[in-house]
């Protein structure tokens, strides 16, 4: 008797398991991964730029780089974003770097011309995919964590 109940525990188990499955990390967009765990310190005079809202950096990582933009100033975890510099447009062309225009709000492909904003990564013109974000937390004193 122990046996059979034994068995038939076995067999409910591999039923209810085969139904969790791990989630896959997959990619949203077409660029290449590379691994991101870079660490900045806003107030930094290296930094300047990020220590007041809207302000923004190029910083070396990523793909073809990441531009850091500050949201807002609360020094609340979410202050910052981080955004891939490589186009979605073009992602096999490094050449094809997404730079920051003078309104400090716009962002834009060199060669395609696409456009997406800073704030998040979201499209403008051009282009059918956002470009990459990178989580970026800050502890709201002094270190801006950016990982993916």
């Amino acid at each position: 008797m122990f046996r059979k109940i034994s068995i038939l525990l076995l067999f409910m188990m591999v039923f209810i398991f085969s139904f969790c499955k791990k989630k896959n990390q997959t990619v949203q967009d077409n660029i290449a991964y590379q691994t991101v765990n870079v660490t900045l310190y806003p107030n930094d005079p290296l930094y300047f730029n990020l220590q007041t809202a809207g302000g923004w950096v190029y910083i070396n990582g990523g793909v073809n780089g990441i531009i850091v933009y500050r949201k807002t100033a609360t020094n609340s975890p979410t202050d910052f974003v981080a955004i891939e510099r490589t186009s979605t447009v073009l992602p096999e062309d490094p050449n094809a770097k997404v730079k920051v225009q003078s309104d400090s709000f716009t962002l834009k492909d060199t060669i395609s011309g696409a456009k997406w904003q800073i704030f998040d990564g979201g499209i403008i013109s051009g282009a059918s995919q956002n470009l990459r974000l990178y989580n970026a937390v800050f502890d709201g004193i002094n270190t801006l964590t950016i990982r993916n």
